[in-house]
């Protein structure tokens, strides 16, 4: 063991990267690092990943970051690892996947959600696992695998998630952290199978996987593993849990209220409940201290939508463009982000974007800022669920990639009429993952380690002047959304 040791080693598997950090207990960050890996789409609607490029993404990621830091392979005492939920994994009965994975924006199996509706209409799944069945529920996917190749379903031994599986490939027993079970809509809220729901399929599924809660120590690194990825074997492996809520909790959302929006490629809102929070217009999530919530939404688009106005307006950098947006007038357009449909609050993927309010005078810069707009209105739309259901915010806190945007965190400010606190330098999930492998493993002691451990920037304060605006166009982005969905519907699924 180096100076540096020990060390706790958290891993984020996302869509388009994997990335890994070091956390001193004592010193807290020590180093991360990421590797990009490649997102296949063969058809519309489709998204899907190899599982053998994550896992060669991960140990290249380790090398570097073992390399980067001056640590050795035996200073890390634990790795936990993150990633994207309710990603789909089917694995023969060595663990070995069948296919790539299937990730959780792909809009595959839209006949399938449809008729386990009418299927499960009978039961309250709100009520029973936290959310409704919707492009989320991992049952529709694997309706749509089995009709669909079926060669690959009759070999499927194990139905994982992302972040499962590559805790498997490290050495860990087969499992299914909490969050993908209760996302995936196989699973109630006390985590028993709700064989109801596979049952609706009218195909044979292998047997449920056991539910670990982040935390939990579930294995050791192997000796095929050690090889590859260059850590000790028996190294403990701890469960870690969902990206977003792995990225809250590392962000420090611990107290009743807090809250956190993530301006990613999407938009995620979440929200720290003592209580379950049902409403169908959200997802649930449990937050990884026992006995705690995260109720949340995430929207289809968010950066994904400026970076397709980049690419429009020729390659355009988004500093100019947030520049020319501050000399627009607040409000002078209302758009709807609907680039991909949506998800929350709306759950419907046939939306369509729209901008309203388009003259010969419109500039590139009103275009801009009404895109920046129309996501925080988005947001709005979260926060006034939140407030319905009884739930009082806290402090709201703001970070990716997009939060180095000035602008774009005072208009936030001012839709939601609310202090916002930049949270700077967030290395995501990663960090989170690593945190609860030194919970798991007993050098950190106290949940609360998050709190205040990261770089918190300036608290942007709403604008008096842009209140009374904001909430007028926020009134009438919904108005546009509810009239306008009709003619998006047609469009989305003409034949032309």
């Amino acid at each position: 063991m180096s100076e540096l040791g020990p060390l706790l080693l958290g891993i984020d598997l996302g869509s388009s990267a994997v990335k890994a950090t070091l956390v001193s207990p004592e010193r807290g960050i020590v180093q991360s690092a990421a590797r990009d890996v490649a997102l296949f789409s063969d058809h519309p609607g489709w998204a899907e990943a190899d599982p053998a490029e994550w896992w060669t993404a991960t140990c290249e990621v380790i090398a570097r970051l073992l390399a980067e830091s001056g640590a050795v392979a035996s200073d890390v005492s634990a790795v936990a690892v993150a990633g994207m939920v309710p990603a789909v994994v089917v694995c023969d009965e060595r663990g070995v996947p069948l296919r790539r994975a299937i990730l959780q924006n792909d809009a595959r199996a839209t006949d399938e959600i449809g008729e386990l509706q009418r299927a499960l209409e009978h039961l309250d799944l709100l009520r029973l696992t936290g959310s409704v069945l919707s492009q989320q529920s991992v049952s529709p996917t694997v309706l749509w695998l089995a009709r669909s190749e079926p060669a690959v379903w009759s070999r499927t031994a194990s139905v994982q998630g992302s972040y499962d599986w590559l805790a498997r490939q490290f050495g860990a027993e087969a499992h299914v952290e909490q969050n993908w079970a209760l996302e995936s809509g196989l699973y109630d809220l006390d985590l028993r199978p709700l064989d109801s729901v596979p049952d609706a399929t009218r195909i044979a599924w292998p047997a449920s996987l056991p539910v670990r809660r982040p935390g939990s120590v579930v294995g050791e690194v192997s000796a095929d593993a050690a090889r590859a990825s260059g850590l000790v074997a028996g190294t403990p492996i701890v469960v870690g849990g969902a990206d977003h809520v792995l990225s809250a909790y590392g962000a420090g959302l611990v107290k009743t209220g807090d809250t956190l929006i993530k301006l990613g490629g999407a938009g995620d809102i979440l929200a720290v409940s003592k209580k379950v929070f049902l409403d169908r217009r959200l997802y649930l999530d449990a937050h990884p201290i026992p006995g705690t919530w995260l109720p949340n939404g995430c929207m289809a688009t968010s950066g994904s939508v400026l970076r397709w106005e980049q690419a429009l307006f020729g390659g355009v950098a988004l500093d100019t463009l947030d520049e020319e947006a501050r000399g627009s007038r607040p409000g002078a357009l209302v758009s709807l982000p609907y680039f991909l449909g949506e998800k929350t609050p709306l759950h419907d993927p046939d939306l369509r974007g729209l901008i309203a309010g388009l003259h010969l005078g419109t500039t590139r810069g009103d275009v801009h800022r009404s895109f920046l707009e129309g996501i925080a209105y988005g947001f709005k739309a979260h926060v006034d669920v939140f407030v319905e259901g009884g739930l009082t915010l806290g402090d709201v806190r703001v970070t990716n990639g997009g939060s180095r945007s000035r602008l774009w965190r005072e208009i936030l400010a001012d839709v939601l009429h609310r202090d916002l606190i930049s949270v700077f330098n967030h290395p995501g999930a990663s960090y989170g993952a690593a945190v609860i492998a030194g919970i798991g493993t007993g050098l950190i002691h106290d949940w609360n380690y998050v709190i205040g451990s990261l770089e918190k920037g300036e608290v942007i304060s709403p604008r008096p002047e842009n209140i009374a605006v904001y909430e007028e166009r926020y009134q009438q982005f919904r108005q546009l959304s509810a009239a306008s969905a009709p003619i998006s519907h047609s469009i989305a699924r003409s034949p032309l």
